[in-house]
């Protein structure tokens, strides 16, 4: 198994870093738009839609996408629309978490399949505009997330169950431990401070130099609550699903749903404040 995700890790950023920092933001946004189509695959089989539909909800992600790119809307951000996106996944996630597993199956099919299909998009939209924007800028929005997550996991290790009484959400990841939690958010904060502290054009810098660097403080830690609240959401539907992952696609690691769960809110979200 770790044979397995370190080749595919390996394949993965031999892909992802060139297209990065390539000189246009073109090669990134396609290999965005293929990952993105292949999560809408996986969201159809999530919601037993059979192998035809969710191949033909992959396609209509990408039309989606592509649509979207030809029509000149990765330029420059929409405040309303990121806003709008942004105070959807709060209140919605919220609400998802709050139903939990069993909640999830109340929810009529069409309205799973197209909110994630919506998302999915959004997603995308808000990488490539993140990416229009400078290869620095989308850098520190995705390391904001990855930073979270190892910092959560390596404080749920060390101090998992020593200062709260209870799980953060045992029915849905048993896992999952609050302190893992605070540490993500740590370790965000230190992420941003420190990168701030050394320049740059990121995430940070814009907050910090707009509107001071408590408020950017305040974000990171929103954003970080976010991500988690994505990975749970995506736990939440697998298990109701009865499932472990969501494809076997990327060997070692599950589905790409597995892997960019956490990025689904975090984007939306960066680029609503990016946008005010």
């Amino acid at each position: 198994m770790l044979k397995q995700r370190v080749i595919t890790a390996i394949v993965l950023l031999a892909i992802l870093l060139p297209a990065l920092f390539y000189a246009t933001p073109v090669p990134f946004n396609m290999v965005a738009l293929v990952l993105i189509g292949a999560g809408a695959w996986e969201w159809g089989r999530l919601n037993a839609l059979g192998q035809g539909g969710s191949f033909a909800l992959g396609g209509l992600c990408l039309l989606a996408c592509g649509l979207s790119w030809y029509g000149g809307l990765l330029a420059p951000p929409s405040r309303t629309l990121w806003a709008v996106t942004g105070a959807v996944w709060v209140l919605a996630g919220g609400w998802l978490l709050r139903a939990g597993v069993a909640g999830w199956p109340r929810i009529p099919k069409i309205v799973r399949l197209v909110g994630g299909l919506v998302a999915l998009w959004l997603a995308w939209l808000a990488i490539a505009q993140a990416r229009v924007i400078g290869t620095e800028f989308l850098l520190s929005v995705l390391l904001l997330v990855w930073v979270a997550d190892i910092s959560a996991y390596f404080a749920g290790r060390k101090f998992g169950g020593r200062f709260s009484k209870g799980k953060l959400a045992p029915s849905i990841s048993p896992g999952k431990s609050w302190e893992g939690v605070w540490g993500g958010m740590v370790g965000v904060v230190l992420l941003a401070l420190g990168w701030n502290f050394f320049g740059g054009e990121t995430f940070y810098s814009r907050l910090a130099r707009h509107h001071d660097v408590p408020l950017m403080v305040l974000a990171v830690i929103f954003m970080a609550a976010m991500s988690v609240v994505g990975d749970l959401v995506e736990s939440l539907i697998k298990r109701s699903a009865g499932v472990k992952d969501s494809s076997a696609l990327l060997p070692g690691h599950g589905g790409v749903l597995d892997r960019i769960d956490a990025l689904l809110p975090a984007l939306p979200l960066a680029m609503m404040l990016y946008s005010f």
